[in-house]
C-alpha cells in the first residue's frame, strides 16, 4: 500500500492486486475526483464484498486501473416507498410483461453493457468476470423481464444483508426497465428490505421516488443493514 498525490495536490491511497482486501473508512474520500477512496487492489470476491459493506463500489473505464468510490450525497430508493403511477400500473396489467429473478445473469449484464458501450461503459470485461463470479456465490443477483419469450428489459446487483445494491438497468422494450425495478421494490419490500442503494441521482429515479441523503446517513443506514439477516429473499 502507498499513497500517491494527484495533479491537484490531494493525496490517494493505492493498493496492489496481491494485498490483503481492505479500504479506508469513506469518510475520507476525496474531493476531487468527487468520492474516490482509493485506486487499485482486485476485484475478487473478497475485494468486492468488503467494498460494498463499507459502502464502497468499484467504477473505472477499460484505461484507468480499478477505481474505488463513495459519493456524497448518495441516492436511495426505499422499496416501500417506489413511486407506482397508475400508467405504470397499466404497462404491468397490459403489456404482456413477465419478470423472474437469476435466470438469465450473464444475459442482462451483457445488455447493461451494450446499452452503455456509446457512453464509454464501466461494465468492462473485467467488471463482468468480477459479478459474474459474485452470482455464482449467490450474492449478486439480476432481474429479468420477458415479453414473447424474448429478454426485454432487466437490472443486476448484489444483495448483503437487507439492502440490494443496484449496479446498472437496460430496456428493450418501452418501460421494461421501471417494470423490473418495480418489482424488485415490491418483493425487496416484502422481505423486509430497507434500502435499495442507487449511488448517483438521475430524473428517471427521482420520479420513481429515489431519495439523496448524505453520505454519512448513508453509511450509517448500511452499517446496521448489511449485517441484518432477511427474514425471506425473492431470488
Amino acid at each position: 500500500m502507498r499513497w500517491l498525490t494527484l495533479n491537484h495536490g490531494e493525496r490517494v491511497r493505492w493498493c496492489d492486486a496481491n494485498e490483503p482486501a481492505s479500504f479506508i473508512d469513506p469518510k475520507h474520500a476525496l474531493n476531487e475526483p468527487a468520492g474516490l477512496v482509493q485506486i487499485g487492489g482486485d476485484l475478487t470476491p473478497e475485494w468486492l464484498i468488503k467494498a460494498y459493506q463499507k459502502g464502497i463500489f468499484p467504477w473505472f473505464s477499460d484505461e484507468d486501473p480499478i477505481m474505488w468510490w463513495s459519493p456524497d450525497p448518495r441516492t436511495i430508493l426505499e422499496p416501500n416507498a417506489f413511486k407506482r403511477s397508475r400508467s405504470l400500473d397499466k404497462v404491468i396489467r397490459n403489456a404482456g410483461f413477465s419478470v423472474t429473478y437469476d435466470t438469465a445473469f450473464d444475459e442482462v449484464i451483457l445488455a447493461c453493457a451494450e446499452t452503455r458501450r456509446e457512453d464509454g461503459t464501466w461494465i468492462v470485461p473485467l467488471m463482468q468476470s468480477a459479478y459474474r463470479q459474485l452470482h455464482q456465490l449467490g450474492i449478486a443477483h439480476s432481474v429479468e423481464v420477458w415479453r414473447d419469450q424474448r429478454l426485454v428489459g432487466g437490472l443486476y446487483g448484489i444483495a448483503m444483508g437487507n439492502v440490494f445494491f443496484g449496479e446498472s438497468m437496460f430496456f428493450r422494450a418501452s418501460n421494461a426497465s421501471k417494470v423490473a425495478l418495480a418489482q424488485l421494490s415490491q418483493d425487496l419490500a416484502n422481505c423486509g428490505f430497507n434500502m435499495i442503494d442507487c449511488q448517483f441521482s438521475t430524473d428517471h429515479l427521482r420520479s420513481l421516488g429515489a431519495i439523496t441523503i448524505s453520505r454519512n446517513e448513508f453509511l450509517a443506514r448500511l452499517y446496521v443493514s448489511v449485517h441484518q439477516t432477511p427474514l425471506k429473499t425473492p431470488w
